[in-house]
């Protein structure tokens, strides 16, 4: 067993990466600096300008704002600074009604808002607005995370200034983690140390069914579970698994007023970090505590690849959660640490490479490939079946493969990630 101290620094980690999100966290991350600029200007905007880095830009166009019926970031920046609370954090437009989002609508007609690239920007996760109303200003920042305010200003007088720390320190990354470690923290902590997590599991399991009672984005969850997807999938844990993921993605992604458990400042990495593990372990007839153990496996193990491989990049996040609840469902099987590695190199084998192009509707179908993959990596890693170093990625030591991974995703698919945001940016 850790000791108490790294326990107590690892379980702050978790509570830092696995929080509620309200709709996709890109535009919610960019109403919450609105919010927050908003706040100190003291009153309603006459004018917003916002800068994003590439990568916000490409996460924030084609995704639904919860509660409005409407995609893209102009009608998320519009309630930001009408009911936007920056204390509810990435819940920030919770407080929307229909008569907010018509007064967001009016808001927009009046061409008040203004939506650009930040300029020679390293940062991947960049958000800057700056508010005007008469002679009054101010500006806020988000940089390295979703809710981390690095720089505050109103009327010339800075408020608040750590942007430098917050791109050498990355984005909070002070727990060194190996899978070893992450798999130890998982199975010998001490349970009631670990119950906090099964708030995932309440929240997006709830995501989940409340999706099947309504039509959202393309309606794969609903898909798997008629007559059709039944026909051809089966009445199987398998598809149970698919649809139960991909419904709540289906909702997430389609602007539900649905608030989902996030991991690393992605409600799709949550959602495919529990509900393929919750699943399984209710379908497996695993106990409680050994669920509770495995969404601590899954979703740390997220948190970890995470931190080599950075909160936003080319590498679309399924890919992460799915190998963390690759090797939550290896565990629930009875696979010990050597086989949950094994499923961890399956996953990488099979998945680098998909590409991220932006949060969408069509992310629960990448989400469903995510968390198919971990089903059949964890069947083959429980009868010691896995891909081995003298296959492309893979190394003898998972770590490696692991950072082989984050690699290719954080350094070698920059230009991939240039490109496909020149594509999305120039359809006719």
């Amino acid at each position: 067993m850790l000791e108490k101290a790294v326990r107590e620094q690892i379980i702050a980690l978790i509570h830092q990466e696995v929080v509620p999100a309200m709709g996709c966290t890109e535009p919610m991350a960019v109403a919450l600096c609105v919010a927050k600029a908003t706040e100190l200007l003291g009153q309603k905007p006459e004018e917003i300008r916002v800068l994003l880095s590439p990568n916000m830009l490409k996460n924030a166009m084609g995704v639904g704002i919860p509660g409005t019926g409407m995609i893209g970031l102009p009608i998320a920046i519009a309630l930001g600074a009408l009911i936007g609370k920056s204390e509810y954090s990435l819940e920030v437009l919770r407080d929307s009604t229909p008569e907010a989002v018509e007064a967001g609508k009016a808001f927009m007609a009046e061409d008040r808002i203004n939506v650009s690239l930040k300029e020679n920007i390293k940062e991947k996760l960049y958000i800057e607005v700056s508010v005007r109303a008469g002679e009054e200003t101010a500006v806020a920042i988000i940089a390295g995370s979703h809710t981390h305010f690095v720089y505050l200003m109103k009327n010339g007088n800075v408020l608040l200034e750590a942007q430098k720390a917050a791109i050498q320190e990355g984005e909070g990354e002070t727990v060194e983690l190996s899978l070893e470690k992450v798999y130890e923290f998982a199975t010998t902590t001490p349970i009631e140390e670990l119950q906090f997590i099964n708030e995932a599991r309440r929240m997006n399991e709830n995501a989940s069914k409340q999706a099947l009672l309504g039509n959202y984005g393309h309606d794969l969850g609903k898909t798997l579970t008629r007559p059709l997807g039944k026909g051809i999938m089966g009445d199987s844990i398998f598809s149970h698994i698919l649809s139960a993921t991909s419904s709540a993605c289906d909702a997430r992604m389609a602007g539900a007023m649905i608030p989902v458990m996030s991991n690393s400042g992605s409600g799709n990495q949550g959602i495919a970090a529990t509900m393929p593990v919750v699943v399984f372990a209710e379908e497996n007839h695993n106990t409680s505590d050994e669920l509770t153990r495995a969404l601590i496996l899954s979703h740390l193990t997220a948190i970890y690849v995470k931190q080599s491989l950075g909160r936003l990049s080319a590498l679309c996040g399924c890919v992460v959660a799915s190998t963390g609840s690759s090797c939550g469902i290896t565990y629930l099987m009875g696979g010990n640490y050597q086989q949950v590695a094994y499923s961890v190199k399956n996953m990488i084998a099979n998945l680098a490479g998909m590409v991220c192009d932006g949060a969408k509707p069509s992310c629960a179908l990448k989400v469903s490939s995510g968390v198919s993959t971990a089903v059949l990596s964890a069947m083959l890693a429980i009868q010691n079946r896995y891909v081995t170093s003298a296959e492309g990625l893979i190394e003898d030591d998972v770590d490696r493969c692991i950072h082989n991974l984050t690699r290719v995703g954080a350094d070698g698919m920059n230009e991939t990630d240039r490109m496909v945001l020149d594509i999305m940016t120039h359809k006719n």
